[in-house]
C-alpha cells in the first residue's frame, strides 16, 4: 500500500427491505452500489469497498463492516456525517476508523474471526403489518423447547451441505457453529447464530428446518439426520429473508475497531 493511501473501515447499518442485496449489480440498486456512489461523490474519486459478508435481497444489517483505500484526508466524523448526507434513510454509516498499515493488512472479510446473525420470527395466528419485511411470520404456535433440543446437533464443526444453497460458491461446506441460542418474548422468537463463517442461505435454511421441528412436523433428531445425509433436498425450503439480520463481525482486538450493540431488538431481555 502506498504511504499516502489510508485504509478506512466503516460500520454500516441498513434496512434491506427495498434493496436487491449487497453485491454490486448492473441495475445499480444494491447496497454496495449506493454506498460506493456516496463515497465517490464525497471524495470526488472512484471508491470501491470490500464487505465482511454479502447479504441477499431483503436481508438487514445491524452492523456490516466494509473497508476501502483512499488518499483523501478527512476527519473520522466527516466520513460518517458527510457520507450519510448522500445516502437514503435506509442506509447509514454508524462509525468510521482508520486501521494501521501492518505486515498483515486488515481485510473486512478475511480478517474476520466469527460472524453473528439473528433471525426474528413473529409467531402469531394473524399477520402483523408492523413486522412486514422485518420478521419472518409463522402462524402456527412454535414449541421452542423442541427447537432448542434440535439446535444442539448444529453446534460444533460439521459439513452443512444439507443447509447449503445450490448456487453457493464456498470451496468447502464445513463450518464451525460456535453457538445457536433461541429465546422468546411474547409473540417474538429470536434465533442467534454465531459461527466462523456461513454458507449461502445457511441460516435461512436452518431456520426453515427448525420451524418444522417447532411445528412438530419433524422430531428434534431430524436435524442431526439432515447433517449426516448432507442432502439439501431432504431439508425444509429456504425461509423468508425478512427476519434475517447480519448482527456482528468479530475481529482480533489488535484492530481496535469501534462497534455497536448487536442486541436485537433494543428492548430484548436475553434472560427471558
Amino acid at each position: 500500500m502506498k504511504h499516502d493511501v489510508k485504509r478506512i473501515v466503516l460500520g454500516i447499518q441498513y434496512d434491506g427491505s427495498s434493496w436487491q442485496g449487497w453485491q454490486r449489480q448492473p441495475h445499480g440498486i444494491t447496497l454496495q452500489d449506493t454506498l460506493e456512489a456516496a463515497l465517490t461523490k464525497f471524495t470526488q474519486k472512484p471508491v470501491e469497498v470490500v464487505c465482511a459478508g454479502r447479504t441477499d435481497s431483503g436481508v438487514h444489517a445491524i452492523e456490516q463492516i466494509v473497508h476501502f483505500d483512499t488518499d483523501v484526508k478527512r476527519e473520522l466524523f466527516s466520513w460518517v456525517r458527510g457520507v450519510n448526507a448522500l445516502m437514503p434513510s435506509s442506509i447509514a454509516v454508524r462509525w468510521a476508523t482508520e486501521v494501521p498499515t501492518e505486515e498483515e493488512e486488515f481485510h473486512a472479510r478475511f480478517s474476520a474471526t466469527a460472524r453473528t446473525y439473528h433471525y426474528l420470527i413473529y409467531n402469531d395466528a394473524v399477520r402483523s403489518p408492523l413486522w412486514k419485511g422485518r420478521a419472518g411470520w409463522v402462524f402456527r404456535p412454535l414449541q421452542i423447547d423442541l427447537m432448542r433440543e434440535a439446535a444442539q446437533a448444529l453446534i460444533g464443526t460439521h459439513d452443512f451441505s444439507a443447509f447449503r444453497a445450490s448456487e453457493c460458491q464456498a470451496q468447502s461446506p464445513v463450518r464451525t457453529m460456535h453457538s445457536l441460542e433461541i429465546s422468546q418474548q411474547n409473540d417474538l422468537i429470536l434465533l442467534s447464530f454465531r459461527a466462523n463463517a456461513f454458507l449461502h442461505h445457511m441460516v435461512r435454511n436452518i431456520v426453515g428446518s427448525l420451524v418444522q421441528v417447532g411445528n412438530a412436523n419433524q422430531p428434534p433428531a431430524w436435524i442431526e439426520k439432515l447433517l449426516i445425509t448432507r442432502d439439501r433436498s431432504l431439508a425444509a425450503p429456504t425461509f423468508a429473508p425478512d427476519g434475517l439480520y447480519l448482527a456482528k463481525i468479530d475481529y482480533d482486538s489488535r484492530w481496535d475497531l469501534p462497534h455497536i450493540s448487536h442486541a436485537f431488538p433494543m428492548f430484548w431481555n436475553h434472560d427471558k
